[in-house]
């Protein structure tokens, strides 16, 4: 098998991949596993049965040497194991030896979200009414009132949303049905009326730029920093801050851990335990206040027996 035979068996996994993953996941797993053929080229390596945890532990010390930070060379650990098992099912690989691999630790640097009462303000500042202002308000509006990652966003179709909720496909391909507020759905309602300005009717995608094409995600990304400055606020502004806001306000007004969760479309609990920064103090005391087992009786006077 040649260097170029290695990339080619890539190819059919990431054509593979395309199917359930957003782009952005496909294009990061191809330059992920693109450092790994790389790797094997300069290790004179041609074939992929030769891949096993050794070599995979040289491959990721040789990107942390080259200053890969942990989160990097965790995405690409990710990236081989999925590679790995497409090569075991094609019988090109005994075994992925992936799980022998240590995941690099990842410091936990989490957005801080933005103050209620400050987002409210930015939210409500008023615009020009313009097409664009609406769809840019929509995508605001839908963002908070949500939690939607920037890819299941820009994902959207007009059919996906309902009268009050909307359906997404999350990570994974998984689906998922998420409520859309009040003033979500208010904004979304305005976009709409002025949105075949922009698209012919024909058109699925529910948010679109001024030729008429969906809307990617980098200016997606633009427009959100842009309307930050445009009104006023301090502090930059990214998909993931809102989501962030949206999971840390919600869960600070109901204490819904599991409710969180799901409409966060997490699979392990443990995501959004660090996701959202819980505030222990505060469950602590729900706990001393609520659990049977853990309230004090009135009639002994909180003395012990």
């Amino acid at each position: 098998m040649t260097g170029r035979a290695l990339g080619a068996e890539v190819e059919v996994f990431l054509a593979g991949l395309a199917r359930t993953a957003s782009p952005a996941t496909v294009d990061a797993y191809r330059r992920d596993l693109a450092a790994l053929v790389a790797f094997l080229e300069a290790e004179a390596i041609d074939d992929w049965s030769a891949l096993d945890a050794a070599l995979l532990r040289r491959f990721l010390g040789s990107e942390r040497m080259r200053g890969q930070a942990p989160r990097s060379l965790a995405r690409r650990r990710a990236a081989i194991s999925g590679f790995a098992r497409h090569l075991v099912q094609a019988g090109r690989l005994r075994h992925n030896p992936v799980p022998l691999v240590r995941t690099p630790r990842q410091p936990r640097h989490l957005p801080r979200p933005l103050d209620v009462d400050q987002l409210a303000r930015f939210l409500d500042t008023p615009h020009d009414g313009s097409p664009l202002a609406r769809r840019d308000q929509a995508m605001l509006e839908l963002f908070y009132s949500s939690g939607l990652r920037l890819a299941e966003l820009a994902a959207l179709d007009l059919g996906d949303l309902q009268p009050q909720r909307v359906r997404v496909l999350g990570k994974g391909g998984k689906p998922r049905q998420v409520p859309v507020g009040r003033r979500a759905r208010q904004a979304l309602d305005a976009w709409r009326a002025v949105r075949v300005q922009l698209a012919d009717r024909d058109t699925p995608a529910l948010f679109v730029g001024v030729r008429g094409a969906r809307l990617g995600h980098r200016a997606i990304q633009k427009r959100l920093a842009e309307l930050a400055r445009a009104r006023g606020l301090a502090e930059h502004l990214h998909p993931h801050r809102l989501r962030h806001s949206f999971a840390s306000h919600l869960l600070e007004s109901s204490q819904d851990l599991r409710a969180v969760q799901e409409l966060l479309g997490h699979a392990d609990l443990a995501t959004t335990q660090v996701y959202t920064r819980l505030d222990w103090q505060h469950l602590a005391a729900s706990y001393d206040a609520a659990h049977p087992r853990a309230r004090r009786r009135s009639d002994d006077g909180g003395k012990p027996s």
